[in-house]
């Protein structure tokens, strides 16, 4: 059974980090004392964290062991926790000068009752950071939802794959902005050279195709389904000529300040 596995996520640690980069930079909090990390993953969003603001103490919170173990080994100076992002959300009185989330809120159900749950755990001055993927409608999401809603494979998925879930950006204005001083919302289209599709597949392993391996009975039909997979993105993202996959990937970004 397909479980979140730190290795299969960090073969692409330049593709995650990048977008996480570039949330940092955004982000106008000049000496914050303390940081959480939701969805932290195995401390590469951490490691980011740490370059923009060597002072800060780094808490880490995600719901997987492995990667909480993986993080640990990495930093074992910061403080990780295994736990919920809702859950932690719901409770009061925890405050933090940055609340960030890399890639990891879009796992988590009720934006609308989220984001502002979240955002009371920022301390005044402080701020919000949020980077959310934004290509749900993208062709390779699309194509693992066709191939598992087809003939072959639906008898696999009874009660349809439970995904990710983001909205556009006007739905986060609308829930943080009564509630900020201030709020930057941008989006940025990312085009990553891959060497093949198979690239684009080993990508998606780490992340999107997980709920779909997760209901698979077995490694024969996994891999049945991969194959199936990967020659449908052959024919949406096809080779340039110097052989590279051009592979886009939309993501969006938020950061709400507290008075």
């Amino acid at each position: 059974m397909p479980t979140w596995n730190p290795d299969q996520y960090l073969k692409f640690a330049d593709e995650r980090s990048r977008p996480c980069r570039d949330l940092a930079a955004h982000v106008e909090v000049w000496r914050p004392l303390r940081i959480i990390d939701l969805g932290c993953g195995p401390g590469n969003s951490a490691e980011v964290i740490v370059q923009r603001w060597p002072d800060a103490a780094i808490t880490g919170l995600d719901s997987s062991p492995h990667m909480i173990e993986k993080a640990r080994a990495l930093r074992p100076e910061s403080e990780w926790r295994a736990g919920d992002i809702a859950e932690w959300a719901a409770t009061k009185g925890e405050r933090f000068d940055i609340v960030f989330s890399n890639a990891a809120l879009q796992w988590v159900d009720g934006h609308g009752r989220l984001l502002p749950q979240i955002f009371d755990h920022v301390e005044s001055g402080g701020a919000l950071a949020v980077q959310l993927p934004g290509n749900y409608d993208g062709s390779a999401n699309r194509l693992m939802r066709e191939l598992s809603a087809s003939e072959t494979w639906r008898r696999s998925f009874p009660n349809g794959v439970k995904g990710w879930h983001a909205h556009d950006l006007d739905f986060y204005y609308n829930a943080l902005e009564p509630h900020a001083a201030r709020l930057d919302l941008w989006a940025i289209e990312y085009w990553h050279r891959m060497p093949n599709t198979g690239a684009i597949v080993e990508f998606y392993k780490g992340t999107g195709l997980r709920p779909y391996l997760e209901l698979l009975p077995n490694d024969g039909e996994r891999a049945r389904f991969l194959s199936e997979y990967e020659a449908k993105l052959a024919l949406a993202f096809p080779a340039q000529p110097n052989g590279v996959v051009l592979f886009s990937f939309r993501r969006i970004f938020i950061v709400a300040y507290r008075e």
